[in-house]
Parts: C-alpha cells; structure tokens; sequence
C-alpha cells in the first residue's frame, strides 16, 4: 500500500489515496516527534517537551499517551501495512521505514547527493535531489507552534540550503552558470551575509553575462558584512571582485574548495585556546567516530549550532572525552577553542549564573570586561552576535541542567558545542547524547596499562583483576595506576593485595590529589532526601540488578514512587537500565552506597529493610510457584508482611515462569542470605517454596543440601505435614540429578508419613514422584500399577489437573511397555485436559509424548510436526531443560528421516545445557542418539565413542530402561566394526534386562537381533 507520513506543509497521514490530518494541533505535533525520529526511540521527557516546551499540563504523561492512542487510530487507515507506535521503559517509538516520512526521506536524499557530488557522480546527485524537491509540499509543520517545531524548521531549512549550494556546486562545475544563478539567488536573498554564498552567486552571474549584477551584489554583500559584523570582508569577495575586473573567465573564478568551506580567518581577530591538555587517548572509538562525524558534518554553511552532549556518571570520562575530541579537531575549528566549567553538583562551589558564564565566553574571545553589558538579555544578543560567524568549538563542562545551557548557546552560527553532565538533559533541540559507559575489559587493560608507561613490568592476569576491581570505570583505573607508580617498589600483585584491604576497593581507590569516594559524593550531594534514601538502599540489594518492586520494598514506598525515583536516578547515571525495567548499579557506586549507609541509618532501619527485600521475594515466589507449578503440596508460608509489594505483572502460569527466570540469580542470592543471617525455620520454608524453581531451572547443586537441612529442622520441630513435603521436593530433585536411588526413599518415606497423617492429596502426591523415578529406572510393572491406582483415586476428587498428569505419566509407561494405543489415548486425554485448563506445562508434555508414539510407530513426519508444536509451548515458558529435550528429540527424527548432519548440529548444541542443568538421564539419551546419527553416517569409531559414554552414565544412574537401550545400539556398532563377540555380548545383556523389567518390545528386539547376529557368526564359520 502506498503511505506516507507528510511533515513538509500540514502534518497528515496518506495512506492509498486517503488522508488523515488528526485533527488536534498537539496530536499532530506528537506524531511529528515520533515520525522525525522514525524507527529511533524517543523519551517521554523528550516528547513531553517537544509537545508543550516548558509549560506541560499537570498530568502530561496521561495527556500524551491520549495522542499517541490518537496516533494509532489514524495509522489504521493504513490497514495491514500501518506501523506499530512501540512503547518501551519510558519512551516510544515509530516503527516504519524513515523514507516513508517525507522530511527523513528528503534529508536522507540531500546527504546521499552531496556524498555522491563529493565523490564525483554528479548525475546521480542531481536525481537524488530532484527527487528530494519532489517531496517539498510547503513549511514544516505548518500551523504548528513552539520551540522545537521551530528547531525542526530550522534544521530542515539549513537541508535545504545545503540541498541547494550542492546543486549549485554541480551546475557551477559543469559552466552551467545561468541554471545556478536561480538556485543561488533566493539563497543569497535570505543569508545577505553569507559570504561563500555571494561568492558562488557572484561567479554564476557574471558567468551568465550579468556583470553589474555581480559586482553589485559583491559590493553590497562587503558593505552588509562591516555594517552586521563590524569586520571587513574575507578574501573571497575580494579575489573574486578582482578576477570579475580583470576580465578572468568565470571556470576560472570558482572556488574549487568543498561547499561548505568559508573563508580562511581573518587575523585581526584573538584565537581563543583554554583547552585542558589532552593525553595519550585509548579506546572509545565508537563514540570519537560518532562525535567526530557529528560535529565536521556541514561544516561553514550551517547556519544552525552544533551542541553534541556526552552524558554518564561520576569517573566514566566525560570530560576527558570532550577536551581529547576537541584537541583532535582543532583544524576544524580556526576560529578558537573554549572549555568553561559550569561547577555541576560541587558541595565546594556554587554554579556560574548565566550573566557570569556569558561574560566569561566574552572576555576569552578577547572582549574587555569594562565594555561588556550587564544585563542577561543583552549579554546573550552580544555572545550570539560575536559568535555569528565564528567556526569555534566551546565545552561547557559538567553542566546541571538544560536551563543552565540555554542562554550560552549561540544562535545562528557554525560554532559547535559540546556539553558535558553528570544527568540527561532534556529539552536542548536537535540534541542525541552521547551516554558513556564504563569501559570494555580490553580497553581497561590497555588504559591501565598506558597510564603506567613503559618499563614497568606487569602481570596481565593481575591487571585483569585490577581492572576489573575497579569496575572499568576510567577514572578508577587512572587512581589505581596513578598509586601504582607512585610506589616504584610496587608490583601489580601488591597493588592488588592493597586495593582488597581493609575498607573495601572503594576505600583503597584514592592517590594523592584524588579519591573515587569525592567523585560520588558530588552526584549524592545533588540528590533530594527521597533520591539519597533510594540510591542508599540500593547497597542492600542481594543481587546484581533488580526491580522497582524490590526498592519498594527497600524503601517502604509505593511501587509507583520506587519507578519514579529509579527514573530520576537513572536521568543522574546513578543506576542503569540495561533491559526494560530491570536496573543495576555500578559495583563501586553499590560500595559507595553502603559504606552511606552506616553513616546516615540506624541499624534497625537497615535490617528491617534487608529483611523486607527477602520478604518480597519469598512472598513473589510463593506467588508465582503456585502460577507455575499448581499440583505441588505447599506449606504455608508464614513469613514477612503481607503488604510487601507485588508484581502487577504475574498473572498466569507462563508470566510466573518467565518472572522465575528472570529473577533467578536474586532468589538464589536470596537464599544465600537466609543461610547466612536468617532462622533455620525461615530458611526451610524459602527452600520449599523455591524448591519447583530450583528443580525445573536446573539448580540442583544448590537445592539438594538444602532440602535435606529442611527435612531435617521439621524433623527436630516436629512437623510430620512440613518434612513430608521436605522429602518429597527432595524426591523430584534427586528424580530430575537421576539419582533414582534416593529418591524412591525419599518419595516413599514421605508417603508413609502422608498415610499416617491420612492426607490423601500429599499421599498422591508422592506415589506420583516415586512412580516417576520407577518407570526411569525400569520398573514398568509396578509404575503402572500404582499410576492406574492413584487414577482411580484422583477419579473420585474431581481434579482435572492431577487426572490429566497422572494420564499422561501412564501413557509414558504404556509406550514403554509398547502399548502404543493405550499410550496414545492417555496423551490425547491428558492434552485435552491440559488444554481445557490452560496449563502450558501439561501441553508441552502431553505434546511431546504423543510425537513419541508417532515415532515409535513409524509416523515420522507426523511426529516432527508434533514436537514443533510442542517446541511453541516450550518457548513460551523459558525452560531450558524442556527445550533442550523437545530440540533432542526433533532432531531424532531429522536423523531417521536421513538428515543426519543436521540432527548432529543440534544434538551439539543441546548437550552441553542438558549437562549444566544436571540432567544425566537425558545427557545419556543425547549420548546414545548422537551415536546413532554417527552409525548412520558411517562414523563407527565416533559412534563407539558416544555410546560407551551413554552406557556409563546409565549405569551410574541406574536407568534400566535406557541401558536396555544403549546395550542394544552399542551391538549394532559392534557388529559394524567386525567385533562379533562383543555385539553378542551386548544383545544378550540387553535381553536379559529387558526381561527384567517386563519391556516386551525391547526383549523381542533384542531377540530377532541376536538371532540373526548369531547366524551371520555361523554363517561367516562356514
């Protein structure tokens, strides 16, 4: 479908011959905010400014997101094809094409052609901006007010300008001086002092037969220049004036110099040069290229100023940045360099006012302070002027706010700015910052060890270590070397020893003239009482990165207050946001922040809060295991306070799931905590309500010793119904370790305390767990005996959840004991069941077990489509042992359908996350089945290699029922490599234990093998 968004003239939307205007003045400006950045995000702070400058109306979030709701409507007209307004953690953005925007396809266009103009296809050029005039429709925004539809037509008019001068620089080249003289004139009408553009007119009128014309513009042009400026005329005017006298020809007369160079600077102005030194620079390269182009593009004809922002927190080198940037581009900016510092956030310094920075500015471009006004309003109307054709570059360094920068911009000129601050700043035009982070580990090491100079020896794992301490913060690092050197005795293992000695990294992290403690507390000290109160109980946090609900519960406040707070923070660079809604801080500034702590609060105050951190996690978890995992028999729990926060989020199986995912890393933090400072009884009732957590995500290493420390303090208290439940979570985790053994005890001594208690539904229970570990250890029999018992009983309560478990565990054991029919029909029960209810977990097995039966049966592609489906589910709820396991066995079927490599690529990918999670049985199912893709392949020795490695863990975990099958395969690769005697031993295993354990599908199989394994022997005597 053919859409548009239109800028230039009314701002509407145009969509297969239909248009919308929106109607309202502020929804049209809104769309034109998200439009202009097209595919970038923009803040809500931003849009809010853009939209009502520095008046937005009381509740501006809810007023804005009303016009983007507007917005989405009126996209509809686009039907399929209408782009989708995204919102983020605080910001929006546009998801369409930029060309489908008129303006970004016409700025897009303009700096296309002067590239290809630069490069010498000029006739590539002039298409390029023919079809950027074919999208002019009229002024920007038309009928739209305010500052930054003002900036915007601004920056479009200087587009324009340069679309202009590029054209004319092409039609000039060619001789083709009467076509440029209509593009030129209007130019030099609307910039009368613009004196590279009089020079190109000039040329071009004179080339056209129109002398006087040009000599009087160049006269007119000098005149202006002394009259506005208060200077003479550059050399320019002046050789062109002189060539149009002397008769030369008109080729000869054009400035071969780029579009957008002006004249040389004059001498009788002061060069104005303050910069800081610079050092010997390392890394930052994406940032240097970013400003660099930043800044060089359009240089001489903008008409607008540059300001480029570098942003980031406390140490990460801002400043430094800035003052290297403009020591590197001092070529480019002959007219001066200037650095002031705004004195942000000093507790010893108060920020220059406006008046007092601007007549700064003005004495360093050398102007007495006796003939400076006093006067804001005309200090700002001199600097402007002074700076209005001035190619300068001036820092305003570790500025406060926008409002602080304002009045020091310059107006209409080619001077660029550059600002540094320890907070975004918005509502400056026309500005993207430049948010420094710490930096890469290389780059670290290379600072550390440039600042060190050479000659001293260092070991690169201690420099490592050393930077690494110091967070990667820059300024950290300079400290760290800085007390390095001063130590000539030193080496980097006893500056390592030193900086992990008493008081901690932060503590040891100062040099003579510097500590990293006054560098934060400049940014603490420019906090409120309520941001100080947050940023200190951050230092609490068990864990890494965290939420807004958890500094709720920190703080006592209101979720709401907790966002808005982590907000401000984050506008100051004091946390970070590097996923949506999930924050983290610097690990020094995390030190700074406790060390605040035992300075500004009681002791009560802190353990309370810590204690309320671990209350909301428990509290959440609890929650959303039971989301996530419905059948569990539970404990109550009984700690904290209700009103901890929750987590407006969780609302079902699949969201509880990805917030245990997410969370992980904090409730295993968590649990470190208890086991550190809280009560045995607290500690197993946290174990227990994440013990479904820890067994389904693979932690089993951490659960297993604390579920039997659990059993054992309800064993000592006494609480028969809470140590069942103890044994029996130890149960699923020794089932899901493969230690089989154990837990069937576990399982059965829980059952025995749940009979003696009369709980049925906890009896249930455990014979579910135990038949789980029966039927992978091969005791098919008996499985299907208790499991049609507990159905039985399960048929008489009504729970459609637990029938359908039970169902579809029997139908696992049926397919075993190659009962395919009864199998199908438990999975198809248990699926519609699982279905019905809505639980995600239930399907994906039920899913997955009837793609077994397909498979078992031959149905090959039939089973492939069915663990797809089962995959979609998978991939919904995060597991990674569900998704491992379900790409296992689809790539099984790849390899019986001859697509072996492409089954072997997988089965690489998935082994080495079936052996982090800790599951044995299936790292041995993945052993036996890559064996097989191996044998397939013709692979004998590969296939050898994996299937004794399968036997092992099989037998070291007691699954019968596997070995069965590795004995049987292991013959089949025996027998390919000649050794008859030993695939004869390994068939005879085989059906001896499938015997065993009454598998009669396995045992007839063994048996045909051998059979004909044993006349291939005879048959070869003969």
């Amino acid at each position: 479908m053919d859409f548009e968004i239109r800028l230039s003239g009314s701002v509407e939307i145009r969509a297969a011959g239909r248009r919308n205007d929106l109607g309202s003045t502020k929804t049209r400006l809104a769309l034109a905010c998200l439009a202009w950045d097209a595919a970038r995000t923009v803040s809500v702070d931003a849009l809010i400014h853009r939209i009502w400058d520095e008046h937005p109306p009381g509740k501006a979030r809810e007023a804005l997101h009303v016009h983007i709701s507007r917005i989405r409507s009126s996209l509809r007209i686009a039907g399929g094809d209408a782009p989708a307004i995204v919102s983020r953690t605080n910001s929006y953005s546009l998801e369409i094409d930029p060309d489908r925007v008129d303006l970004r396809c016409y700025t897009s266009c303009v700096e296309r052609a002067r590239s290809l103009g630069d490069g010498g296809d000029e006739e590539g050029a002039l298409r390029l901006l023919d079809r950027a005039d074919g999208l002019w429709h009229g002024e920007p925004l038309a009928g739209i007010t305010g500052s930054w539809a003002e900036h915007l037509r601004a920056a479009v008019e200087e587009t324009g300008l340069a679309a202009a001068m590029t054209r004319a620089e092409i039609l000039l080249r060619g001789g083709r001086f009467t076509d440029a003289v209509p593009v030129l004139l209007p130019l030099a009408e609307a910039h009368p002092v613009d004196e590279a553009l009089a020079e190109r007119l000039a040329v071009a009128l004179y080339g056209s037969n129109r002398t006087a014309e040009a000599t009087r513009l160049l006269q007119r042009t000098r005149q202006r220049v002394v009259r506005d400026i208060g200077l003479d005329a550059g050399r320019g005017l002046h050789r062109v004036h002189q060539g149009i006298l002397a008769g030369t020809p008109a080729e000869a007369l054009f400035p071969r110099t780029g579009a957008g160079e002006k004249a040389s600077p004059r001498p009788t102005r002061r060069v104005p040069d303050n910069l800081p030194r610079d050092v010997p620079w390392t890394g930052r390269r994406d940032e240097l290229r970013r400003l660099t182009s930043a800044l060089c593009e359009g240089q001489g004809s903008s008409d607008i100023v540059t300001v480029e922002a570098i942003h980031g927190m406390g140490g990460v080198g801002k400043s430094s940045l800035a003052v290297h940037l403009a020591h590197r581009l001092r070529d480019r900016f002959p007219d001066g360099r200037i650095f002031l510092h705004l004195g942000g956030y000093a507790a010893d310094r108060t920020p220059p006012t406006a008046t007092r920075a601007l007549t700064e500015l003005l004495r360093l471009v050398g102007m007495a302070s006796k003939e400076l006004p006093r006067e804001l309003d005309e200090l700002v109307a001199l600097w402007r002027s002074v700076t209005h054709d001035r190619r300068m570059l001036v820092i305003l360094d570790d500025a406060t706010s926008s409002d602080q920068i304002r009045p020091l911009l310059p107006g209409s000129s080619p001077t660029a700015v550059i600002v540094t601050s320890r907070r975004r700043l918005p509502g400056l035009p026309g500005v993207r910052p430049v948010s420094l982070d710490v930096l890469p580990a290389e780059d670290a090491g290379a600072l550390f060890a440039q600042r060190l100079g050479r000659g001293r020896d260092t070991d690169p794992a201690d420099v490592a270590e050393i930077v690494r301490i110091c967070g990667h913060l820059p300024l950290a690092i300079e400290i760290a070397a800085s007390r390095l050197l001063a130590r000539p005795s030193w080496a980097t293992s006893d500056l390592l020893r030193q900086l992990g000695g008493f008081g901690g990294h932060l503590a040891q992290l100062r040099d003579a003239d510097r500590t990293l403690t006054h560098v934060f507390a400049v940014s603490y000290d420019a906090l409120n009482a309520e941001q100080q109160l947050v940023f200190r109980r951050i230092g609490l946090h068990v864990g890494v990165d965290f939420r807004p609900p958890a500094i709720a519960a920190l703080t006592g406040f209101s979720l709401e207050t907790a966002e808005r707070v982590l907000e401000e923070l984050l506008a100051h660079y004091l946390v970070f946001e590097p996923v949506p809604l999930r924050f983290t801080m610097h690990d020094l500034l995390r030190d700074y922040a406790r060390s605040l702590l035992e300075a500004d609060d009681a002791e009560d105050d802190v353990r309370q809060a810590g204690q309320s951190l671990v209350d909301h996690y428990i509290r959440t978890a609890d929650r959303t295991d039971r989301l996530a995992y419905p059948f569990r028999s539970r404990t109550d729990l009984d700690v904290g306070d209700s009103a901890t926060p929750t987590c407006p989020e969780i609302v079902d199986a699949q969201s509880a799931e990805q917030w245990l995912i997410a969370e992980s890393d904090n409730l295993l933090d968590t649990l470190d905590w208890l086991v550190k400072h809280g009560t045995e009884r607290q500690l197993a009732i946290s174990v227990h309500v994440l013990a479904g957590f820890l067994d389904m995500e693979g932690h089993l290493v951490e659960a297993e010793p604390l579920l039997r420390r659990a059993a054992a303090h309800w064993n000592v208290a006494g609480d028969s119904v809470a140590r069942a439940r103890a044994l029996l979570d130890l149960c699923a985790v020794y089932t899901h370790g493969s230690r089989y053994g154990e837990a069937i005890a576990a399982g059965r001594e829980a059952r025995d305390i749940a009979r003696s208690l009369r709980d049925r539904e906890l009896e249930g229970e455990c014979v579910h767990q135990v038949t789980i570990s029966l039927w992978q250890t091969g005791q098919y029999t008996l499985a299907r005996s208790l499991q049609k018992e507990s159905l039985n009983s399960l048929m008489q309560t009504g729970d459609r959840l637990r029938m359908a478990r039970c169902r579809n565990l029997l139908g696992i054991i049926h397919v075993h004991l190659a009962e395919y029919e009864d199998a199908l029909a438990c999975f198809t029960s248990a699926l519609v069941d699982f279905t019905a209810i809505g639980y995600e977990r239930g399907r994906y097995s039920a899913l997955n077990n009837v793609a077994e039966v397909r498979k078992k049966t031959g149905h090959l592609e039939d089973a492939e489509i069915a663990y797809r489906q089962a995959m979609v589910v998978a991939d919904r709820m995060g597991n990674p042992r569900d998704k491992a396991t379900l790409q296992m066995n689809v790539a099984s079927v790849m390899d019986e359908l001859g697509r072996t490599d492409e089954a072997l690529a997988v089965y690489g990918m998935v082994l080495p996350i079936l052996r982090d999670v800790g599951d044995r049985r299936a790292e041995a199912i993945a052993l036996t089945r890559i064996g097989r893709a191996h044998r397939a392949a013709g692979r004998t020795d590969e296939a050898l290699r994996h299937h004794v490695a399968a036997l092992e863990v099989t037998r070291a975990i007691h699954a019968v029922g596997d070995e069965v099958d590795v004995l049987f395969d292991l013959s089949l690769v025996e027998r390919d490599a000649g050794r008859f005697s030993q695939a004869v031993a390994r068939l005879e295993e085989s059906l001896a234990l499938s015997k065993g354990i009454g598998a009669p599908a396995e045992e007839a199989r063994a048996a045909a093998a051998l059979a004909d394994l044993r006349g291939d022997v005879t048959g070869g005597a003969n």
